[in-house]
């Protein structure tokens, strides 16, 4: 399983960027796509999860009403669209896949990070 993960970069307080995440060596749509964050001398915490049809999404309350997570599983991606972004959203983002949502939180797969900065 590869999980490639982009569109990390710099941008201004209240302005917005879009995360993908490309998978292979999967069946993407039965899979759980998640997306986690890890802030400098942080742990790494959950940004949120949608289901393989996409019909299930969990958003965690610091992202909730900001961000949104979707999936195209023709083009076996799932984004990460973050608006109103926040100084305190600066961190390197993950994506991670799981056969459950059970997995998703405990032994996913995991991609490379994309660093997010957001500057006040």
């Amino acid at each position: 399983v590869q999980l490639q993960a982009s569109g990390g970069g710099l941008v201004q307080a209240g302005g917005s960027l879009r995360l993908s995440c490309a998978a292979s060596g999967l069946t993407f749509s039965r899979y759980y796509m998640g997306w986690f964050r890890q802030a400098p001398g942080k742990e790494r915490d959950f940004v949120a999860s949608i289901s393989g049809g996409g019909f299930i999404r969990n958003v965690a309350d610091s992202v909730k009403g900001r961000f949104t997570i979707s999936r195209d599983n023709a083009r076996n991606t799932a984004y990460l669209q973050m608006n109103s972004l926040k100084p305190e959203d600066t961190a390197v983002y993950y994506c991670a896949a799981g056969s459950t949502i059970q997995v998703l939180d405990t032994t996913p797969h995991w991609g490379q990070g994309t660093q997010v900065t957001v500057s006040s």
